[in-house]
């Protein structure tokens, strides 16, 4: 899934920088909405709820296996900014990050992030931001830790040419701080259709 590839790569590579500086958020339910500029990708949107010992160990869990992987790392704050310029180094591939988060982790914020990658599976640029939001108390049958996303879309060329399309729903539940099953959604009878026709040429 090109979307959430981009997004979560982004997200990774740039935990190492964002981990020791991001203060906790506000216990509760946050919205946030992550937008990738340019390729055609649509914005995610993805629903988190939070105490201050799950949102403590969804940074580690993002940063903690690269920390100390960062060559550079250079933080200002100037009232409710703070910027940060990165070199952080992650399953062999480098990425040069510039992060600047504006706003409120009581109530809301908005990070942008500009990265260039060398290395690794997904060497390139990206440029993305993040808009998150407190929406006040977690839903009723919610636990901290839980995380709700909205479907996703995936293109791409297949091995005989064509061209694919589809769209994806993935669902996690989480015991504690770790993963304990997922789940895609997705129209296989359309995916099976697209594989197995004649060849483009």
């Amino acid at each position: 899934m090109r979307s959430a590839a981009v997004i979560t790569a982004t997200l990774i590579f740039a935990a190492p920088a964002l981990a020791q500086e991001m203060p906790t958020r506000k216990a509760g339910l946050w919205e946030m909405k992550m937008m990738s500029e340019g390729g055609g990708m649509p914005p995610q949107t993805m629903k988190q709820c939070i105490d201050a010992a799950t949102d403590k160990a969804m940074q580690s869990q993002f940063g903690g296996g690269a920390q100390g992987t960062c060559s550079k790392q250079d933080v200002k704050k100037s009232g409710t900014t703070t910027t940060i310029d990165s070199v952080c180094t992650v399953g062999g591939a480098t990425t040069t990050s510039h992060i600047v988060v504006n706003g409120s982790f009581d109530s809301g914020y908005t990070m942008k992030i500009a990265s260039t990658t060398g290395g690794g599976r997904a060497p390139g640029e990206t440029r993305m931001t993040i808009e998150a939001k407190h929406l006040g108390a977690c839903q009723a049958g919610q636990k901290p830790g839980d995380i709700v996303m909205a479907n996703a879309s995936m293109t791409a060329v297949l091995i005989n040419g064509n061209p694919y399309a589809n769209d994806y729903c993935y669902v996690f539940r989480f015991k504690g701080d770790r993963i304990a099953e997922g789940t895609e959604y997705a129209d296989t009878a359309h995916a099976m259709q697209l594989a197995s026709a004649p060849t483009t040429t």
